[in-house]
């Protein structure tokens, strides 16, 4: 009997080691990736320029403290803000950690235009995290209860309406900043309208709100941009960043620009592991392969191939209600509660995922082949037709 705590119903298989798209269990069956560990493995399992990367800090300074200079953190920062146009950033560990410095940054923004109580707008079925703030920002009853009493401070409206948020404005003159995910991810693969986001910016500029997007999950080139949000044309105040960037070891970032920059100050906020050695040296180095690699545009290219690829041939079958996405951040949704077919396609020896419970969703690694998604769609899309029969 494992001690580890059950806090995840887990799927009976064990991987000891990967290559590329590819993962090997304890038995030495093959599997082909289509989650890259939730949008984490960027560059897949084992890349051998990654790992020498890796293997060389490893030989030279793991972790220091944030009490010193750290270089590779200076690097990536510059890298990222060269990427972004924006001005600083502040290193963590993961998504959630980012969020919540996001939600404290948001509410020291507020506090110091002399607002008592700060409050921030969030979505319906947005996820921002597992901490209490950022469970509290999130969407989803199923993630807050038991946890109660939340953090207050949240305002929620429903996803890509401008108008809940106008109203809002009029009633509540204590709202901070919006804080939206340009896709949702747990929410299912739902996109934001391109046009929603550039009024989301022009409300908030109206407002001296501040603009924050939690690209987390739809960051680090996955959706055929450095950034979804570069997809608008727009520059948030706050971004928050983990899961692609380190390739699979943990670092997260909150990065600011605008009238939000300069608003944490020594002693405002911290992070032990945050921005050391090694994660740095994991962070600029996915950043540079994804940059000589291309690995943006055949994001793009294989994120329109495999939607295509889906489009045909489930074309016509009863039960499939839409296929979404952006680059290699991709929905099937299907009228019924499908989360069986996680099961049934590791049985076929293919990794996926289902979430807002009807939703296949999609995450491969970056580094996915044209003839690798060829053999996703061999597999995935006689099982959806399975399924579905009645």
């Amino acid at each position: 009997m494992s001690h580890v705590m059950n806090t995840y119903a887990r799927l009976p298989v064990t991987f000891v080691h990967g290559k590329g798209a590819w993962l090997w269990d304890t038995k030495g069956k093959r599997y082909l990736d289509g989650l890259a560990g939730i949008a984490v493995n960027t560059l897949g399992h084992a890349h051998p320029r990654f790992t020498a990367a890796l293997n060389e800090q490893i030989g030279k300074l793991i972790h220091c403290s944030n009490v010193y200079q750290v270089n590779g953190q200076e690097l990536l920062a510059d890298k990222l803000c060269s990427l972004t146009r924006m001005q600083e950033v502040f290193f963590c560990n993961s998504g959630c950690e980012a969020n919540e410095a996001a939600i404290k940054l948001a509410r020291m923004y507020g506090h110091k235009q002399e607002i008592e109580a700060p409050a921030i707008i969030v979505m319906e079925k947005a996820f921002h995290g597992r901490t209490l703030a950022t469970l509290s920002a999130t969407g989803n009853r199923k993630v807050q209860a038991g946890f109660e009493p939340l953090v207050t401070g949240f305002v929620r409206v429903p996803y890509n309406d401008l108008e809940a948020i106008r109203q809002v404005a009029k009633h509540n003159s204590s709202v901070v900043a919006v804080f939206v995910e340009p896709i949702q991810g747990e929410g299912g693969i739902r996109t934001l309208d391109i046009e929603y986001l550039k009024q989301l910016r022009q409300i908030c500029n109206e407002q001296n709100w501040l603009l924050m997007l939690d690209e987390v999950q739809s960051g680090i080139g996955r959706t055929g941009k450095w950034f979804a949000y570069q997809h608008t044309g727009i520059l948030p105040d706050v971004m928050t960043l983990a899961k692609g960037l380190g390739s699979g070891v943990p670092v997260g970032a909150c990065l600011t620009a605008g009238k939000a920059a300069g608003t944490f100050q020594p002693g405002n906020h911290g992070s032990t592991f945050g921005g050391n050695p090694l994660a740095c040296t994991a962070g600029l180095t996915t950043l540079n392969i994804i940059e000589q690699d291309k690995l943006m545009a055949h994001a793009e290219t294989l994120g329109k191939f495999m939607q295509q690829g889906f489009t045909t041939a489930l074309q016509g079958v009863n039960g499939v209600k839409e296929i979404r996405g952006q680059g290699l951040m991709i929905g099937i949704e299907l009228d019924k509660p499908c989360g069986d077919l996680v099961k049934l396609a590791l049985d076929q020896g293919l990794l996926i995922n289902v979430t807002a419970d009807s939703v296949i969703r999609l995450l491969p690694p970056l580094i996915m082949s044209k003839s690798e998604a060829q053999q996703l769609l061999d597999i995935l899309c006689p099982l959806i037709k399975d399924f579905l029969q009645p």
